[in-house]
């Protein structure tokens, strides 16, 4: 029980100590000083400076004692402020200077004890008093130079103005990091028409080296055209002559195989020519001989059986010659025999119709009385539609104009023969010339074709 006790008092007592310690012990962070005031915070002479009224502890923790002592904490890392100064140059122009400001508590005693006096309840408040201090440097500066040197020679202006503040920011325990300016601008166009001359050479000078560069670059691609079009003629020449190379290769190549191959077959076709002339060639000799032999034989024959048929055609064609002829003769005896009876026959005719014309004609007209009658009526046959006005006796009447046909060629052929049988004038029945004689022989030779058919 007593050694339960002892442990819990010692652990109570463990945890009082601990937080004793953390209500005493104050611990500086790398970004900032603490500043200690009260019974016994004195802190040590320092570069000459005598004791201040507070102690400074940076980078390190101290023991604060509660009720008589009072920590409080100054911030050491950077700041920003913003800058705009409307101020007028040496030339009289106004212009607007834009710019920022990167400042901080100094890094050594004197510096933050500085700061300490003047911002330790009001850091808030430095922004605004670097603003109006870099303010005023500014415009005293600026009031000294000209836009041209505000534009070309801006370090100029940040040196000037950073030596001119230095010592009001010393005071403050402040140092400046850093300064830029990073516009100006004036509402009449100054600037700009500062620049327009330089950016007139500018553009004419980038037209131009445009231009030189185009013109370099057409070259230049001219060029390697040209060098391109001769590395593909000469890729493509090349490319012919192996192409030309390859197929002289081939074709040497299928050259030497078709040799080969003519040499083998020629080797074999002397072994086949060998082979055929002891297996096939010989035996066929023999066998050609022997057919030979025969035909010939058998042509002797044939020719002889020629001859014997010749021989026997020949006297056959000579006894059917022999009797054409007298068939021939006799045939050729006939028809003069009938020549000359028909003759007979004309000349009594001849004789018979100078003597009795009219009894001639009219048995010549009663020969070819129904010709003549035909003739007569194939007036009729080309008529499609024939009308008949008497009737019956319109018919009649019309049969018996054309049966007079025969009649009035009577009369005319009479009238004809009167006139060959009357020479000079004078008719004389009984005495008609030679050429009235081969009028009526006509109907005779008309008649003859009838009489061989008869005598056929």
């Amino acid at each position: 029980m007593p050694v339960l006790v002892v442990a819990i008092a010692a652990v109570v007592a463990l945890i009082v100590l601990i937080i004793l310690f953390k209500l005493v012990w104050r611990v500086a962070e790398p970004n900032e000083a603490l500043i200690i005031s009260g019974l016994g915070a004195r802190s040590k002479p320092i570069d000459g400076v005598d004791s201040l009224g507070f102690k400074i502890v940076t980078g390190k923790g101290t023991a604060v004692m509660p009720g008589f002592q009072t920590s409080r904490r100054l911030r050491l890392d950077s700041r920003a402020s913003n800058l705009e100064v409307n101020c007028v140059t040496q030339q009289g122009i106004p212009v607007k200077v834009r710019g920022v400001v990167i400042y901080k508590v100094g890094d050594d005693f004197v510096s933050i004890a500085n700061a300490a006096r003047r911002f330790l309840e009001q850091q808030k408040s430095m922004d605004g008093a670097i603003h109006e201090l870099f303010t005023g440097h500014l415009r005293s500066i600026i009031g000294n130079l000209t836009v041209e040197d505000l534009i070309l020679n801006r370090e100029r202006l940040t040196s000037e103005t950073r030596g001119s503040a230095a010592d009001e920011m010393s005071k403050l325990g402040l140092i400046v990091d850093s300064l830029q300016i990073q516009e100006i601008d004036d509402e009449t166009g100054y600037i700009r028409n500062l620049g327009r001359p330089h950016a007139a050479r500018v553009a004419a000078a980038a037209r131009i080296a445009e231009a030189e560069r185009n013109q370099e670059a057409t070259v230049r691609e001219q060029e390697t055209e040209r060098e391109n079009a001769a590395v593909i003629r000469d890729t493509q020449i090349k490319k012919a002559e192996y192409d030309g190379q390859v197929k002289q290769a081939e074709q040497q190549a299928r050259q030497e195989v078709i040799t080969r191959e003519t040499r083998n077959a020629e080797l074999e076709a002397e072994r086949t020519e060998k082979r055929l002339e002891s297996e096939i060639r010989k035996p066929a000799d023999a066998r050609a001989y022997e057919q030979v032999k025969l035909a010939e034989a058998e042509r002797e024959e044939r020719i002889a059986q020629a001859q014997a048929a010749a021989t026997e055609i020949q006297l056959r064609a000579q006894r059917e010659a022999e009797a054409t002829r007298l068939r021939g003769e006799a045939e050729a005896h006939a028809t003069r025999q009938k020549g000359l009876a028909e003759a007979e026959a004309i000349k009594a005719r001849a004789e018979a119709l100078a003597k009795n014309t009219d009894a001639v004609i009219a048995q010549q007209l009663a020969e070819q009385w129904p010709q003549i009658v035909e003739a007569g009526a194939g007036v009729f046959g080309n008529v499609d539609n024939m009308v008949v006005l008497n009737g019956a006796q319109g018919i009649e009447d019309m049969l018996a104009k054309a049966l007079t046909l025969g009649g009035t060629g009577l009369g005319v052929a009479r009238q004809l023969l009167g006139n060959l049988n009357v020479p000079d004038g004078n008719p004389q029945n009984g005495h008609a010339p030679a050429v009235a004689a081969t009028v009526p022989a006509e109907a005779p030779q008309e008649k003859a074709p009838k009489e061989k058919n008869d005598d056929e």
